[in-house]
């Protein structure tokens, strides 16, 4: 896709709205029947709906770390923080940016425009004071109650100390829009503006408020095909926070409550991200600004007997991506797979700006205008050091280490044209052992590529286990 500007053309606005916690599956736009957000519809139905997204998954259990590094920078997890690999779960240095790499806001300002930030930053204050020229409702940390949330201004400094931090009155998602709707109503400069809002729902504690909590009764709440009251398998992760939000075994009562929250923190956030759209119609801008909407991940609520997001399964890595706005056709559904990292040259290419070489995402934009059927062939992900995953679209392996070594001796092999849900492990069955070839063939392929620390450590072991220079790597 040629994005073609005339000399002295104004390039877009982009306003870029990102939820925590929002699988791909939690709008209506995207096949749910229960879930609530018209204003997600129409957006998709004004533009383009791209179906399959995934993220990358990263080295720590708060996976919008690694994720927003990833989406930020437009590299692989291995390379986008700090430290490169770690077995420590509490290193703060995988929640840094990697300072050689430039995020994608901070390359737009460079490229002349005014960047605006309001919400979760979770990577660091550095990299966010290199990104954003502008800013209000900032809140630096990983989660917290939406009503109270620390927040502070933008300082120009950049150093943002703790202590300018304040107790928010309004829900997050409300306090968010604020911002960004008055941003909108006065910015009367000339240079196009990056506006960056990360709502911190619908992440727990999901708390709705009473009005949009009540749009949805548990005992109406569908479970999902692949319910399960508890995971048939120890996957390396199941003694961890997330997963001790509902008691074992998963009790259907359980799950249908946890999902009536989350769909309650989803309409909510949806009447918001209305607020943002409606300012800028009322500014006059829309027909010149990209309106972008994703996730930092999904997240399993009662699917597979999981809660969390620490894990491989489609409703953890699977992520929402709709695109409207200058260049891109309206009402289309798009295929083929992407990677959250290809969100950034996407955008570069829809902005009419280079790409960075620091940048190994790949443009979904010849996807988007119907020039391609695919720009990768298959996507990858990471769980610390516990699991990794390969999918071309249909076949999906994941492997795992330390585990119990059930579920087909740590490996799970799914066919997802058949089996969406992932109910099915073909290696429970005889005729597919070629399939688990080409696909363990590629993953290590994918693994000694970005240098996954799993499999150098792995490979230097056997070396010195065999005694030829093992020691020295």
């Amino acid at each position: 896709m040629n994005v073609n500007r005339a000399a002295g053309a104004r390039r877009p606005n982009i306003i870029f709205l990102i939820a925590d916690d929002h699988r791909y599956d939690g709008i209506g736009a995207y096949g749910n029947p229960v879930v609530r957000t018209p204003v997600l519809d129409r957006l998709a139905a004004q533009g383009a709906l791209l179906e399959s997204v995934y993220i990358m998954g990263g080295q720590s259990a708060a996976v919008c770390v690694p994720s927003r590094a990833s989406l930020m920078t437009g590299g692989n997890v291995f390379r986008t923080t700090a430290a490169s690999s770690t077995a420590e779960t509490e290193n703060r240095r995988l929640w840094e940016l990697n300072p050689a790499l430039p995020t994608f806001p901070q390359l737009f300002r460079e490229r002349g425009y005014h960047t605006f930030a309001t919400g979760k930053w979770h990577n660091g204050k550095e990299s966010f004071a290199r990104s954003f020229a502008d800013g209000a409702s900032i809140f630096f940390g990983g989660m917290g109650d939406h009503v109270g949330l620390p927040v502070q201004p933008y300082d120009p400094h950049g150093e943002f100390p703790d202590s300018d931090a304040k107790p928010s009155e309004a829900f997050s998602s409300e306090l968010f829009a604020d911002a960004a709707v008055d941003f909108i109503g006065t910015y009367r400069e000339e240079e196009p503006y990056l506006l960056y809002v990360a709502f911190t729902a619908p992440h727990d504690p999901r708390t709705p408020p009473p009005e949009y909590a009540a749009l949805y009764a548990p005992d109406e709440i569908p479970l999902p095909d692949n319910y399960m009251a508890r995971h048939p398998f120890d996957n390396g992760e199941l003694a961890i926070r997330d997963e001790e939000l509902a008691p074992l075994p998963r009790t259907p009562e359980a799950i249908r409550r946890h999902l009536a929250d989350y769909y309650g923190m989803i309409s909510h956030m949806d009447a918001q991200i209305g607020r943002i759209l409606q300012a800028l119609r009322d500014s006059g801008r829309e027909e010149d600004t990209l309106i972008v909407y994703t996730a930092d991940h999904g997240l399993a609520l009662g699917q597979h007997g999981l809660l969390g997001k620490q894990n491989l399964y489609e409703h953890s890595i699977h992520i929402p991506l709709v695109i409207a706005g200058p260049g891109v056709p309206q009402g289309v559904t798009v295929g083929g797979l992407g990677c959250q990292m290809d969100i950034f040259p996407t955008l570069c290419e829809l902005a009419g700006i280079d790409c960075p070489e620091t940048v190994e995402g790949r443009s979904l934009a010849p996807l988007i205008a119907g020039q391609a059927e695919a720009v990768r062939p298959d996507v990858f992900a990471v769980y610390k050091d516990m699991q990794r995953m390969v999918s071309d679209g249909r076949w999906k392996l994941i492997r795992y280490y330390g585990s119990d070594g059930k579920g087909a001796a740590g490996r799970q092999l799914f066919d997802l044209e058949t089996d969406p849900w992932e109910m099915n492990n073909l290696l429970a069955w005889d005729g597919y052992a070629d399939r688990l070839s080409q696909m363990e063939r590629r993953l290590l392929e994918w693994q000694r590529q970005v240098g996954d620390p799993l499999l150098v450590r792995a490979e230097a072991q056997a070396l010195a286990v065999r005694g030829d220079g093992g020691a020295a790597l």
